[in-house]
């Protein structure tokens, strides 16, 4: 039987997530050296019970643990997107295909392929409706203007995001602003 020592988790893609995941693991008496998005390090290995233990209770609140290396690479991606885009604005300057691979220390056309492979979609574009999540959230906001947004997310112009926008909505930035129903996605639905 083998002692575990890390988990991770598939769907765990917001801070409100770590918490969740967080009180799962207090109530099961299992101690973090720290929580991340997609992955749990524990400061003391757990046995097979304990981890089908974790497992149900994890997937009670839709979480998922991933137990193979194909599977943990591709949440690595996403979750790297994720924050790239949602924590990290001002790192979206870096060439995509190199950040990913700098952070996982892979080919990026290894990954790319995989990604696609499992996904179903290419990396660009589940990088790109992220992108329009994070433009919808802040135009709901309203804090800032359309041109401040495209400035924020690296956007060439605003008739670029306003192009793109569309193409993934159906609808133009302002006609989704003026409309009171607000078809945002949570992230991991992406």
């Amino acid at each position: 039987m083998e002692n575990i020592n890390k988990l991770f988790i598939k769907n765990m893609v917001c801070y409100r997530c770590k918490i969740v995941v967080g009180r799962i693991m207090k109530m099961n008496n299992i101690e973090t050296n720290h929580i991340e998005l997609g992955e749990v390090e524990l400061t003391n290995p757990i046995d097979e019970q304990q981890l089908n233990l974790i497992k149900n209770e994890l997937e009670e609140v839709g979480f998922e643990l991933i137990d193979n290396k194909r599977s943990k690479l591709i949440e690595q991606v996403k979750t790297l997107i994720i924050q790239l885009i949602h924590q990290e604005n001002s790192e979206l300057k870096v060439n995509l295909s190199d950040y990913l691979s700098e952070k996982t220390n892979l080919d990026y056309k290894y990954i790319s392929n995989l990604f696609s492979e499992m996904e179903g979609q290419t990396i660009e574009k589940y990088f790109i409706h992220q992108k329009i999540e994070k433009v919808k959230e802040l135009m709901v906001y309203d804090e800032l203007s359309l041109s401040e947004i495209a400035f924020q997310l690296n956007y060439s112009s605003v008739a670029h995001l306003s192009a793109q926008f569309k193409k993934i909505t159906g609808l133009t930035p302002s006609v989704f602003k003026q409309l009171n129903k607000h078809n945002r996605k949570s992230i991991d639905k992406i």
